[in-house]
């Protein structure tokens, strides 16, 4: 499968951003996604993810109440809405995908996507 990952940017804090992470290949319905982000210096972070059904997410407490992690199977997209963007969550976003919920959580996933950079502004 592949992914692709967009919507990245430069944006002041207390802004928004919509990450997409739009996939091809084979059936995208049965794979839970993640997002994941480093920033430079840093190690990869787990910042949210969905299962294949959208039934369980999962998010870093540093996002919770902030983000929102959704799916639309139809489309082949997942999507991370951000709000009150801080300057901590600059970074370069990546989005994963497993068949296993579980490795995609622990930043293992089989597939990935090139990352995407958002930038916060003070």
């Amino acid at each position: 499968v592949q992914l692709q990952a967009f919507g990245g940017g430069l944006v002041q804090a207390g802004g928004s951003l919509r990450l997409s992470c739009a996939a091809s290949g084979r059936s995208f319905s049965s794979l839970s996604v993640g997002w994941l982000r480093q920033a430079p210096g840093k190690e990869r972070e787990t910042v949210s993810v969905i299962s294949w059904t959208g039934y369980s997410t999962y998010y870093a407490d540093s996002v919770k109440g902030r983000f929102t992690i959704s799916r639309d199977n139809a489309k082949n997209t997942v999507y991370l809405q951000m709000n009150s963007l801080k300057p901590e969550d600059t970074a370069v976003y990546y989005c994963a995908a497993d068949n296993t919920y579980p490795k995609v959580v622990r930043g293992t996933s089989d597939y990935w996507g090139q990352g995407t950079l958002v930038t916060v502004s003070s």
